[in-house]
């Protein structure tokens, strides 16, 4: 399987560093390599021209001479080839051997490469069957005859294989030392950057959408001669204009939560006293006019409407400030049968459902805002339903978590919507109906319990199937 190239900045500069090093090593051992091969084949090429082809001359006797006629040895170095050729045809060949010459036996392939030879004075490279290769030269003879002298290539070849190791082993370990120290030496230059990088993680891992968030103290010695420097800097102005942008949100945050309870605060009274006063108006035993009653009952109507509003923005309020909630032992069995008795008794057209285990399930928290959660879910299962509507309630435990899901097969949430279902004063006029008096913050209220709880509440929703999911810590 191919191997893929890195994709770290240290791990690509690493490789490219060691690729350009081999590149150059390569290089250099390729030429060095030709460059002594050309060499030693020029000096060899001397050494044949110095002969003269003597000893190929000494060749042009008769194949069984007399002693005084024997081939011409002297001063020729060991292994040294000769061969005569008349008409196109090798008529002796002999190879030196210390004080002595022997026939050579040569193949029909060995005789048509020597007939090839040209006869110009150069160099030239043969391969012989039973010597091996020899760099050979041609010259003419005095009898209009074609004399070749060779030498061995061997001690050639040899020289040069020893070359190309010696390399192969300086080289190998050139290229290791480099890429370690190549490595070490990345690793310390791209330690700033390392720097800004886990500085920017720690920037993203902050809860930066809501609350109040501490920021990370500049990055240091950002030299703006350099790039990582000029990164560092960069990076140091946008942490500081984020945490501006953070301060006056949060600023603006404070601000409104300390108006709305404020106006909380002083609206519970007013509405209290509106409250008593339509009732107790509707207490006189007297005749009232029709039109009266009515304006009456609206005003109570929506008193009751303004009070439930005023204590809901009330209750988001001390969540949003983390206001400590009780840390008790809840029975969500019991308080989740509390609240569908209750909701029973709201929605009798709806068709209740419980699926709960056999025994308790409890964890701990704040019982009454548990039950205000599970209710407001209940309520919202009930108002934006049709009578008729299967709504179930399920309580299971999973591992370290318990989950509380309501879920119903009426019309679904809008999709556009869906998102913000959560949200504070959300609400899709075209699908569900305000005549019930809702305040459009029951879900926040549910969503603001339960992660004050340190839990999660999910939605799913489909035409026919709603479901509200809520995990609580067991």
């Amino acid at each position: 399987m191919k191997r893929p190239p890195p994709r770290t900045l240290r791990g690509q500069l690493t490789t490219g560093l060691v690729t350009l090093l081999a590149l150059a090593c390569l290089t250099v051992g390729i030429t060095t390599t030709l460059a002594l091969r050309g060499f030693l084949l020029g000096r060899l090429d001397e050494q044949l021209r110095a002969s003269g082809g003597r000893f190929a001359a000494s060749l042009e006797h008769e194949t069984e001479p007399d002693a005084d006629n024997r081939p011409d040895t002297r001063g020729q170095a060991d292994a040294t080839f000769g061969a005569r050729l008349l008409d196109g045809a090798v008529t002796r060949a002999a190879v030196v051997d210390g004080a002595a010459d022997h026939p050579v036996r040569l193949t029909s392939r060995d005789r048509l490469a020597l007939v090839n030879v040209p006869m110009d004075g150069n160099g030239h490279s043969i391969r012989l069957s039973s010597l091996g290769t020899y760099r050979v030269t041609a010259v003419q003879g005095d009898d209009q005859d074609s004399l070749i002298t060779g030498l061995p290539l061997r001690p050639v070849e040899e020289t040069v294989h020893r070359l190309e190791a010696v390399e192969a082993v300086v080289f190998g370990t050139a290229l290791l030392v480099t890429g370690v120290a190549g490595a070490l030496w990345v690793r310390v230059s791209l330690h700033p950057l390392h720097r800004v990088t886990a500085r920017a993680a720690e920037v993203a891992g902050l809860p930066l959408a809501s609350g109040e968030i501490a920021m990370p103290a500049p990055l240091p010695d950002t030299d703006p001669r350099t790039e990582v420097g000029r990164v560092g800097t960069a990076l140091n102005d946008m942490l500081g204009h984020v945490e501006k942008a953070l301060t006056s949100r949060q600023a603006s945050e404070q601000r409104l939560r300390h108006f709305a309870a404020d106006a909380s605060h002083e609206l519970r009274t007013p509405v209290a006293n509106i409250r008593g006063h339509a009732e107790l108006a509707l207490r006189h035993h007297g005749p009232v006019p029709a039109e009266v009653r009515r304006a009456l009952e609206r005003v109570q109507g929506e008193s009751q409407r303004m009070s439930r509003l005023v204590d809901d923005l009330l209750l988001l309020v001390r969540l949003d400030a983390g206001r400590p909630l009780a840390h008790e032992a809840v029975d969500l069995t019991l308080l989740i049968l509390d609240a569908t008795d209750d909701a029973r008794a709201a929605g009798p057209g709806h068709h209740w459902l419980l699926d709960l285990p056999e025994e308790p399930v409890t964890v701990t928290g704040d019982s009454h805002r548990l039950q205000q959660a599970i209710g407001n879910l209940l309520a919202n299962a009930r108002t934006h339903t049709p009578p008729g509507t299967d709504v179930s309630i399920t309580l299971t435990t999973h591992g370290s978590g318990v989950h509380v899901s309501v879920s119903d097969n009426g019309p679904g949430i809008p999709d556009e919507i869906r998102p913000e279902v959560f949200g504070r004063f959300v609400r899709a006029d075209h699908a569900r109906s305000r005549t019930n008096g809702s305040t459009g913050l029951g879900l926040a209220i549910v969503h603001a319990v339960i992660t004050a709880h340190g839990g999660t509440a999910t939605v799913t929703s489909r035409r026919g199937r709603t479901t509200f999911r809520l995990t609580l810590p067991h």
